[in-house]
């Protein structure tokens, strides 16, 4: 809520969940964050508070399914909530956008000219095991012209942002992200897209100090998907 990109990745879902015809709503400013990171950083105690004031809060609302835009929360809510009692229905959003696609519940009216490749976030897929839909989504937005890198899927390099390092400093020659901008640029893709906010904030400040802002931009699936309706 607080972050620009993140925001903007919100709307785009929106937009689609509109045009498919889909019922849902948002909490709005009493929503708080899933805390993933407060654990990851070893603050038990604090991501303990969150989680259980979030649970009893969606359990208030009458909230049974939540869609979720990044990995990472996709992750919290399915295998840290349920043992303490916050059993809900979880759907990253990829999955979601990519069965309402083969419903026939949106069309796209244009598709993208250029190439694009597909990022693999952790947490969405070594984690989660979501490695299709995200690429499914792709393929039709892109008119086939999906190019993949070197190391995907099981295989796939860390953007680096994971375990709450995207909130410290990394040495340049420690950045995996800076490996994955030129990895993808070595496909020829002119958009390296992905599905996480964690990793579209670690490649954008990559793209940048490798100087390759000219050459890829960086979007998430569902800013593409947005824009194609």
């Amino acid at each position: 809520a607080y972050d620009q990109r993140s925001r903007n990745i919100a709307r785009s879902i929106v937009k689609v969940l509109k045009a498919a015809g889909i019922s849902f709503g948002v909490i709005g400013e009493e929503e708080n964050c899933c805390a993933e990171s407060t654990r990851k950083i070893g603050d038990e105690e604090l991501f303990m508070n969150i989680a259980q004031k979030n649970i009893q809060l969606y359990k208030e609302k009458g909230v049974k399914k939540i869609i979720t835009t990044s990995p990472h929360c996709f992750y919290t809510f399915t295998q840290e909530y349920p043992e303490l009692g916050g059993e809900f229905e979880v759907i990253h959003y990829t999955k979601l956008l990519a069965d309402l696609l083969k419903e026939g519940k949106f069309k796209l009216s244009k598709t993208l000219d250029v190439k694009v490749t597909y990022h693999d976030p952790c947490y969405l897929g070594r984690h989660s095991e979501i490695y299709d839909e995200p690429r499914e989504l792709l393929s039709a937005v892109s008119g086939g012209n999906l190019v993949e890198m070197e190391r995907i899927g099981k295989e796939s390099l860390c953007c680096g942002g994971g375990g709450a390092r995207i909130w410290m400093e990394t040495k340049p020659e420690w950045r995996f992200s800076d490996l994955r901008i030129h990895e993808a640029c070595d496909t020829g893709a002119r958009i390296l897209a992905t599905a996480c906010p964690y990793c579209i904030s670690m490649l954008e400040d990559s793209r940048k100090t490798t100087n390759k802002e000219d050459a890829i931009e960086i979007k998430d699936i569902s800013e593409l998907i947005a824009e194609a309706l």
